[in-house]
Protein backbone atom coordinates (compact mmCIF):
# COMPACT_ATOMS: atom_id res chain seq x y z
CA UNK A 1 0.00 0.00 0.00
CA UNK A 2 1.63 3.41 -0.65
CA UNK A 3 2.28 5.77 2.10
CA UNK A 4 0.21 8.97 1.81
CA UNK A 5 2.28 12.06 3.99
CA UNK A 6 3.60 15.42 4.17
CA UNK A 7 6.47 16.29 1.70
CA UNK A 8 9.82 16.72 2.93
CA UNK A 9 11.90 19.55 1.35
CA UNK A 10 14.43 16.93 -0.20
CA UNK A 11 11.40 15.43 -2.03
CA UNK A 12 10.60 18.48 -3.21
CA UNK A 13 11.86 17.59 -6.68
CA UNK A 14 10.44 14.31 -7.19
CA UNK A 15 6.61 15.38 -5.85
CA UNK A 16 7.23 18.06 -8.73
CA UNK A 17 7.97 15.83 -11.28
CA UNK A 18 5.39 13.21 -10.32
CA UNK A 19 2.91 16.57 -10.75
CA UNK A 20 3.81 16.69 -14.17
CA UNK A 21 3.64 13.28 -14.91
CA UNK A 22 0.09 13.64 -13.61
CA UNK A 23 -0.68 16.73 -15.91
CA UNK A 24 0.80 14.63 -18.38
CA UNK A 25 3.47 17.58 -19.27
CA UNK A 26 7.19 16.16 -20.13
CA UNK A 27 8.25 14.32 -16.60
CA UNK A 28 11.80 16.39 -16.96
CA UNK A 29 11.79 19.17 -13.98
CA UNK A 30 15.23 21.63 -13.97
CA UNK A 31 16.72 23.40 -11.50
CA UNK A 32 15.68 26.66 -12.47
CA UNK A 33 11.90 25.18 -12.30
CA UNK A 34 13.01 23.74 -8.75
CA UNK A 35 13.90 26.93 -7.89
CA UNK A 36 11.06 29.29 -9.11
CA UNK A 37 8.62 26.90 -7.53
CA UNK A 38 10.12 27.00 -3.92
CA UNK A 39 8.00 29.41 -2.85
CA UNK A 40 5.02 27.23 -3.32
CA UNK A 41 6.67 24.82 -0.39
CA UNK A 42 5.12 25.25 2.83
CA UNK A 43 5.92 22.41 5.09
CA UNK A 44 2.99 20.30 6.16
CA UNK A 45 0.64 21.73 2.94
CA UNK A 46 2.26 19.34 0.40
CA UNK A 47 1.45 15.99 0.48
CA UNK A 48 2.15 12.87 -1.73
CA UNK A 49 1.66 9.45 -2.25
CA UNK A 50 5.28 7.56 -2.47
CA UNK A 51 5.44 3.54 -4.06
CA UNK A 52 8.74 2.59 -2.92
CA UNK A 53 10.28 5.63 -2.51
CA UNK A 54 8.89 7.40 -5.62
CA UNK A 55 6.00 9.88 -5.56
CA UNK A 56 3.09 8.41 -7.36
CA UNK A 57 0.16 11.18 -6.09
CA UNK A 58 0.34 15.07 -5.55
CA UNK A 59 -1.76 17.51 -3.84
CA UNK A 60 -1.13 20.75 -2.62
CA UNK A 61 -3.14 23.31 -0.44
CA UNK A 62 -2.29 26.76 0.44
CA UNK A 63 -3.78 29.90 2.49
CA UNK A 64 -6.64 32.05 1.15
CA UNK A 65 -9.64 34.30 1.63
CA UNK A 66 -12.87 33.97 -0.20
CA UNK A 67 -15.54 37.11 -0.33
CA UNK A 68 -18.75 36.06 0.71
CA UNK A 69 -22.05 37.53 0.29
CA UNK A 70 -21.93 41.06 1.58
CA UNK A 71 -17.97 41.51 1.52
CA UNK A 72 -16.88 39.72 4.44
CA UNK A 73 -13.55 37.44 4.00
CA UNK A 74 -13.82 34.18 5.67
CA UNK A 75 -10.32 31.82 6.00
CA UNK A 76 -10.36 29.34 2.88
CA UNK A 77 -8.30 26.16 2.16
CA UNK A 78 -7.37 26.53 -1.39
CA UNK A 79 -6.89 22.97 -2.91
CA UNK A 80 -4.78 22.96 -5.79
CA UNK A 81 -2.03 20.14 -7.71
CA UNK A 82 -4.05 17.39 -7.13
CA UNK A 83 -2.76 14.29 -9.35
CA UNK A 84 -2.16 10.72 -9.43
CA UNK A 85 0.39 8.92 -11.72
CA UNK A 86 -1.81 6.37 -14.33
CA UNK A 87 -0.04 3.67 -13.23
CA UNK A 88 -1.66 4.35 -9.54
CA UNK A 89 -5.24 5.35 -10.12
CA UNK A 90 -8.32 3.58 -8.49
CA UNK A 91 -6.24 2.61 -5.58
CA UNK A 92 -8.04 5.34 -2.94
CA UNK A 93 -4.52 8.04 -3.41
CA UNK A 94 -6.54 11.04 -3.66
CA UNK A 95 -9.33 10.30 -0.74
CA UNK A 96 -6.45 9.51 1.68
CA UNK A 97 -4.83 12.64 0.74
CA UNK A 98 -7.94 14.89 0.71
CA UNK A 99 -9.08 13.17 4.46
CA UNK A 100 -5.63 14.51 5.69
CA UNK A 101 -5.93 17.78 3.90
CA UNK A 102 -9.57 18.87 4.73
CA UNK A 103 -9.19 17.68 8.75
CA UNK A 104 -6.22 19.64 9.02
CA UNK A 105 -8.23 22.62 7.90
CA UNK A 106 -11.12 22.08 10.01
CA UNK A 107 -8.67 21.90 13.06
CA UNK A 108 -6.87 25.06 11.94
CA UNK A 109 -10.62 26.39 11.63
CA UNK A 110 -10.98 27.38 7.85
CA UNK A 111 -14.52 27.84 7.20
CA UNK A 112 -13.87 26.57 4.04
CA UNK A 113 -12.19 24.14 0.70
CA UNK A 114 -11.98 25.87 -2.25
CA UNK A 115 -11.01 24.61 -5.10
CA UNK A 116 -11.07 25.13 -9.35
CA UNK A 117 -12.02 21.33 -10.89
CA UNK A 118 -10.24 19.71 -14.05
CA UNK A 119 -13.23 17.09 -14.49
CA UNK A 120 -16.92 17.59 -13.13
CA UNK A 121 -17.60 14.10 -11.37
CA UNK A 122 -14.31 14.36 -9.10
CA UNK A 123 -14.88 16.16 -6.19
CA UNK A 124 -18.57 16.11 -5.29
CA UNK A 125 -17.84 12.81 -3.90
CA UNK A 126 -15.51 14.75 -1.17
CA UNK A 127 -18.72 16.90 -0.18
CA UNK A 128 -17.89 20.00 -2.82
CA UNK A 129 -20.64 21.65 -4.94
CA UNK A 130 -19.90 23.96 -7.79
CA UNK A 131 -20.22 27.91 -6.46
CA UNK A 132 -19.38 30.17 -8.80
CA UNK A 133 -19.94 29.74 -13.35
CA UNK A 134 -17.91 31.25 -15.67
CA UNK A 135 -18.58 32.50 -19.56
CA UNK A 136 -16.41 33.36 -21.89
CA UNK A 137 -17.23 35.03 -25.13
CA UNK A 138 -15.48 36.28 -28.08
CA UNK A 139 -16.47 39.78 -29.74
CA UNK A 140 -16.45 40.16 -33.63
CA UNK A 141 -15.40 43.60 -33.40
CA UNK A 142 -16.67 44.88 -37.01
CA UNK A 143 -19.76 43.82 -35.81
CA UNK A 144 -19.89 45.10 -32.33
CA UNK A 145 -21.36 48.86 -33.56
CA UNK A 146 -18.23 51.07 -31.44
CA UNK A 147 -17.48 54.25 -32.49
CA UNK A 148 -14.46 53.80 -34.94
CA UNK A 149 -13.03 57.09 -33.74
CA UNK A 150 -13.51 56.56 -30.33
CA UNK A 151 -9.77 57.90 -28.57
CA UNK A 152 -10.09 57.38 -24.59
CA UNK A 153 -13.07 57.64 -22.19
CA UNK A 154 -15.14 60.65 -22.29
CA UNK A 155 -15.22 61.21 -18.26
CA UNK A 156 -12.07 62.55 -17.88
CA UNK A 157 -10.47 59.32 -16.92
CA UNK A 158 -7.85 57.84 -18.98
CA UNK A 159 -5.98 54.65 -20.65
CA UNK A 160 -2.35 54.36 -19.69
CA UNK A 161 -0.05 51.49 -20.60
CA UNK A 162 2.16 49.83 -17.80
CA UNK A 163 4.50 47.21 -17.23
CA UNK A 164 4.78 44.06 -14.99
CA UNK A 165 6.54 46.11 -12.33
CA UNK A 166 4.44 48.57 -12.65
CA UNK A 167 1.50 46.39 -11.96
CA UNK A 168 3.20 44.92 -9.03
CA UNK A 169 3.19 48.37 -7.50
CA UNK A 170 -0.72 49.40 -8.46
CA UNK A 171 -1.98 46.17 -8.72
CA UNK A 172 -2.29 44.58 -5.77
CA UNK A 173 -4.45 47.37 -3.63
CA UNK A 174 -6.46 47.59 -6.67
CA UNK A 175 -7.12 43.50 -6.47
CA UNK A 176 -7.99 44.36 -2.72
CA UNK A 177 -10.66 46.78 -3.38
CA UNK A 178 -12.46 45.12 -6.16
CA UNK A 179 -12.72 41.63 -4.03
CA UNK A 180 -14.41 43.17 -1.66
CA UNK A 181 -16.75 43.99 -3.43
CA UNK A 182 -16.83 40.62 -5.36
CA UNK A 183 -18.90 37.34 -3.44
CA UNK A 184 -16.98 34.33 -4.62
CA UNK A 185 -13.33 36.45 -5.34
CA UNK A 186 -10.33 35.01 -3.42
CA UNK A 187 -7.01 36.49 -2.38
CA UNK A 188 -4.36 37.40 -4.54
CA UNK A 189 -0.58 36.70 -2.30
CA UNK A 190 2.94 37.90 -3.59
CA UNK A 191 4.19 35.02 -5.32
CA UNK A 192 0.57 35.11 -7.70
CA UNK A 193 1.15 38.75 -8.63
CA UNK A 194 5.50 37.77 -9.36
CA UNK A 195 3.95 34.92 -11.45
CA UNK A 196 1.41 36.63 -13.32
CA UNK A 197 4.06 39.42 -14.02
CA UNK A 198 6.93 37.04 -15.51
CA UNK A 199 8.94 38.18 -12.50
CA UNK A 200 9.21 34.45 -11.02
CA UNK A 201 8.90 31.79 -14.08
CA UNK A 202 7.27 28.67 -13.38
CA UNK A 203 8.18 27.48 -17.10
CA UNK A 204 10.15 28.35 -19.83
CA UNK A 205 7.04 29.38 -22.18
CA UNK A 206 6.39 32.80 -20.37
CA UNK A 207 5.43 35.58 -22.78
CA UNK A 208 4.97 39.20 -21.55
CA UNK A 209 1.69 40.46 -22.09
CA UNK A 210 0.44 44.03 -22.57
CA UNK A 211 -1.42 45.80 -19.50
CA UNK A 212 -3.18 48.74 -19.52
CA UNK A 213 -4.82 50.14 -16.57
CA UNK A 214 -7.86 53.06 -16.07
CA UNK A 215 -7.14 56.09 -14.15
CA UNK A 216 -10.20 58.15 -12.96
CA UNK A 217 -10.53 61.76 -13.50
CA UNK A 218 -9.16 61.89 -9.68
CA UNK A 219 -5.88 60.16 -10.49
CA UNK A 220 -7.31 56.85 -8.80
CA UNK A 221 -6.34 53.83 -10.76
CA UNK A 222 -10.30 51.33 -11.05
CA UNK A 223 -8.83 48.94 -13.52
CA UNK A 224 -6.39 46.71 -14.86
CA UNK A 225 -6.80 44.73 -18.06
CA UNK A 226 -3.56 41.89 -18.89
CA UNK A 227 -3.89 40.84 -22.51
CA UNK A 228 -1.76 39.14 -25.44
CA UNK A 229 -2.41 39.19 -29.11
CA UNK A 230 -1.72 36.90 -32.14
CA UNK A 231 -0.18 38.00 -35.08
CA UNK A 232 -2.79 36.73 -37.55
CA UNK A 233 -3.11 38.43 -41.33
CA UNK A 234 -5.93 37.10 -44.31
CA UNK A 235 -5.45 37.83 -47.36
CA UNK A 236 -3.12 40.45 -46.91
CA UNK A 237 -5.63 41.88 -43.89
CA UNK A 238 -5.23 42.49 -40.04
CA UNK A 239 -6.92 39.74 -38.49
CA UNK A 240 -5.80 39.62 -34.99
CA UNK A 241 -7.38 38.51 -31.83
CA UNK A 242 -6.60 39.64 -28.47
CA UNK A 243 -6.60 37.25 -25.80
CA UNK A 244 -7.81 38.91 -22.62
CA UNK A 245 -5.77 37.13 -19.58
CA UNK A 246 -7.56 39.07 -16.85
CA UNK A 247 -9.97 42.46 -16.41
CA UNK A 248 -10.77 43.66 -12.95
CA UNK A 249 -12.42 46.95 -12.31
CA UNK A 250 -13.97 48.41 -9.17
CA UNK A 251 -16.05 50.34 -11.21
CA UNK A 252 -18.60 50.37 -14.39
CA UNK A 253 -16.87 53.25 -15.82
CA UNK A 254 -13.23 51.54 -15.67
CA UNK A 255 -14.45 48.39 -17.09
CA UNK A 256 -16.71 50.19 -20.06
CA UNK A 257 -13.31 51.84 -20.80
CA UNK A 258 -10.79 49.31 -20.64
CA UNK A 259 -13.42 46.68 -23.38
CA UNK A 260 -13.91 49.59 -25.61
CA UNK A 261 -10.55 50.13 -25.71
CA UNK A 262 -10.14 46.30 -26.36
CA UNK A 263 -12.05 46.76 -29.15
CA UNK A 264 -10.55 49.74 -30.77
CA UNK A 265 -6.87 48.35 -31.19
CA UNK A 266 -5.93 48.92 -34.36
CA UNK A 267 -5.49 45.22 -36.33
CA UNK A 268 -7.42 43.71 -33.54
CA UNK A 269 -10.99 42.66 -35.35
CA UNK A 270 -11.59 39.75 -32.53
CA UNK A 271 -11.37 40.15 -28.45
CA UNK A 272 -11.56 36.71 -26.81
CA UNK A 273 -12.82 37.82 -22.76
CA UNK A 274 -11.20 35.14 -20.86
CA UNK A 275 -13.13 33.48 -18.15
CA UNK A 276 -15.83 36.21 -16.90
CA UNK A 277 -18.91 35.91 -14.50
CA UNK A 278 -22.50 34.69 -15.37
CA UNK A 279 -23.64 38.64 -14.74
CA UNK A 280 -20.97 40.19 -16.35
CA UNK A 281 -22.17 43.57 -18.57
CA UNK A 282 -20.10 43.13 -21.16
CA UNK A 283 -22.94 42.26 -23.94
CA UNK A 284 -24.85 44.52 -23.07
CA UNK A 285 -22.04 47.48 -23.30
CA UNK A 286 -21.76 46.55 -26.70
CA UNK A 287 -24.29 48.65 -29.46
CA UNK A 288 -25.10 45.02 -31.31
CA UNK A 289 -24.89 42.55 -28.24
CA UNK A 290 -24.91 39.51 -30.89
CA UNK A 291 -21.36 40.57 -31.67
CA UNK A 292 -20.29 38.68 -28.26
CA UNK A 293 -20.77 34.99 -29.15
CA UNK A 294 -20.27 32.27 -25.79
CA UNK A 295 -17.73 29.97 -26.49
CA UNK A 296 -18.05 27.94 -23.17
CA UNK A 297 -20.10 28.80 -19.89
CA UNK A 298 -19.02 25.83 -17.13
CA UNK A 299 -18.45 25.71 -13.36
CA UNK A 300 -15.63 27.41 -11.85
CA UNK A 301 -14.83 27.83 -8.70
CA UNK A 302 -15.75 24.48 -5.97
CA UNK A 303 -16.78 24.85 -2.36
CA UNK A 304 -16.56 22.69 0.55
CA UNK A 305 -18.38 23.60 3.53
CA UNK A 306 -16.01 22.94 6.82
CA UNK A 307 -17.93 25.20 8.90
CA UNK A 308 -21.79 25.56 8.82
CA UNK A 309 -22.35 28.17 11.66
CA UNK A 310 -19.55 30.32 11.04
CA UNK A 311 -20.20 30.10 7.20
CA UNK A 312 -23.78 30.93 7.33
CA UNK A 313 -22.99 33.45 10.06
CA UNK A 314 -20.41 35.25 7.51
CA UNK A 315 -22.59 36.26 4.46
CA UNK A 316 -25.41 38.94 4.36
CA UNK A 317 -29.26 38.32 4.01
CA UNK A 318 -31.59 41.09 2.27
CA UNK A 319 -34.34 39.72 3.90
CA UNK A 320 -35.86 38.58 7.20
CA UNK A 321 -36.55 34.56 8.01
CA UNK A 322 -35.66 31.42 9.79
CA UNK A 323 -35.27 27.63 8.24
CA UNK A 324 -33.68 24.69 9.56
CA UNK A 325 -31.51 22.71 7.48
CA UNK A 326 -30.49 19.56 7.89
CA UNK A 327 -26.67 18.95 6.44
CA UNK A 328 -25.43 15.90 5.55
CA UNK A 329 -22.03 14.85 5.05
CA UNK A 330 -20.26 11.74 4.14
CA UNK A 331 -20.55 10.88 0.77
CA UNK A 332 -17.74 9.62 -1.18
CA UNK A 333 -15.81 6.43 -2.97
CA UNK A 334 -17.50 3.14 -1.75
CA UNK A 335 -13.91 2.32 -1.23
CA UNK A 336 -13.16 4.81 1.13
CA UNK A 337 -13.73 4.92 4.63
CA UNK A 338 -15.95 8.19 5.97
CA UNK A 339 -12.43 9.27 7.77
CA UNK A 340 -10.73 8.59 4.43
CA UNK A 341 -12.92 10.99 2.38
CA UNK A 342 -13.41 13.32 5.06
CA UNK A 343 -17.12 12.89 5.85
CA UNK A 344 -18.72 14.38 8.90
CA UNK A 345 -16.76 17.67 9.26
CA UNK A 346 -19.75 19.61 8.23
CA UNK A 347 -22.96 17.19 9.36
CA UNK A 348 -25.77 18.40 11.67
CA UNK A 349 -28.65 20.18 11.81
CA UNK A 350 -28.67 23.79 12.34
CA UNK A 351 -31.23 26.85 12.94
CA UNK A 352 -30.54 29.99 10.97
CA UNK A 353 -32.24 32.90 11.82
CA UNK A 354 -30.92 36.13 9.55
CA UNK A 355 -32.23 39.46 8.89
CA UNK A 356 -30.51 42.37 6.73
CA UNK A 357 -29.34 43.07 10.73
CA UNK A 358 -27.11 40.01 10.72
CA UNK A 359 -27.47 36.32 11.41
CA UNK A 360 -27.09 33.73 13.97
CA UNK A 361 -26.78 30.08 13.25
CA UNK A 362 -27.45 27.34 15.97
CA UNK A 363 -27.43 23.47 16.25
CA UNK A 364 -30.74 22.30 16.88
CA UNK A 365 -32.87 19.24 17.51
CA UNK A 366 -36.22 20.48 16.20
CA UNK A 367 -37.50 19.45 12.72
CA UNK A 368 -35.88 19.91 9.89
CA UNK A 369 -37.39 22.16 6.95
CA UNK A 370 -35.00 20.82 4.27
CA UNK A 371 -32.27 18.28 4.26
CA UNK A 372 -29.10 18.87 1.95
CA UNK A 373 -26.01 18.01 0.99
CA UNK A 374 -23.32 19.60 1.93
CA UNK A 375 -21.78 20.02 -1.50
CA UNK A 376 -25.73 21.43 -2.19
CA UNK A 377 -25.35 23.89 0.50
CA UNK A 378 -21.65 25.43 -0.45
CA UNK A 379 -23.56 25.71 -4.48
CA UNK A 380 -26.23 28.07 -2.74
CA UNK A 381 -24.19 29.56 0.00
CA UNK A 382 -22.37 32.19 -2.15
CA UNK A 383 -26.25 33.16 -3.56
CA UNK A 384 -25.05 31.87 -6.89
CA UNK A 385 -27.90 28.37 -7.12
CA UNK A 386 -31.37 28.20 -6.44
CA UNK A 387 -32.72 25.91 -4.07
CA UNK A 388 -35.92 25.88 -5.44
CA UNK A 389 -33.84 24.61 -8.85
CA UNK A 390 -31.92 21.94 -6.34
CA UNK A 391 -35.53 20.45 -5.26
CA UNK A 392 -36.60 20.24 -8.73
CA UNK A 393 -33.45 18.31 -9.70
CA UNK A 394 -34.15 15.96 -6.58
CA UNK A 395 -30.89 17.34 -4.96
CA UNK A 396 -32.91 18.71 -1.77
CA UNK A 397 -34.93 17.45 0.23
CA UNK A 398 -38.07 19.17 0.97
CA UNK A 399 -39.40 18.44 4.62
CA UNK A 400 -41.89 21.01 5.41
CA UNK A 401 -43.96 22.33 2.68
CA UNK A 402 -43.40 25.71 1.12
CA UNK A 403 -40.11 25.80 2.93
CA UNK A 404 -37.83 25.86 -0.65
CA UNK A 405 -39.37 28.62 -1.82
CA UNK A 406 -38.91 30.80 1.63
CA UNK A 407 -34.97 29.77 2.17
CA UNK A 408 -34.77 30.05 -1.44
CA UNK A 409 -35.79 33.73 -1.03
CA UNK A 410 -33.46 34.21 1.94
CA UNK A 411 -30.20 32.55 0.39
CA UNK A 412 -30.51 34.84 -2.81
CA UNK A 413 -28.10 37.06 -3.68
CA UNK A 414 -28.27 40.83 -5.39
CA UNK A 415 -25.76 39.45 -7.94
CA UNK A 416 -24.00 35.95 -8.87
CA UNK A 417 -20.95 35.41 -7.62
CA UNK A 418 -17.68 35.15 -9.52
CA UNK A 419 -13.84 34.12 -9.44
CA UNK A 420 -11.79 35.64 -11.57
CA UNK A 421 -8.74 33.09 -10.44
CA UNK A 422 -7.64 29.71 -11.58
CA UNK A 423 -5.35 28.22 -8.91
Amino acid sequence: MSDVRSVTEAEFEDWLRAHAVGFLRPPVVTPEQVDARRGQFVPGRLLGAFDDGRCVATFRSFTQELTAVGGASVPADAITNVSVTATHRRRGLLSRMMAQDLAAAKERGDVVATLIAAEYPIYGRYGFGPATWANEWTIEVPRAGLDPRWSGPGDGGRIELVDGEDVRKLGPELFERFRRLQPGAVSRDELWWQVNTGAVRFYDDWTEPFYAVYRAAHGEVEGLVAYKSDETWTGKQPDQTASVLGLVATTTAAERALWHFLCSIDWITKVKCGYRGPDDLLPRYLPDPRAARIISHADWLWLRILDVVRALEARTYDGAGAVVLEVVDGRGSPRASEAERGGGLAAGRFRLEASPDGASCTPTTVSADLTLDVGELASVWLGGESLLRLVALGRVQEEREGAARKADALFRSPGRPWCPDIF
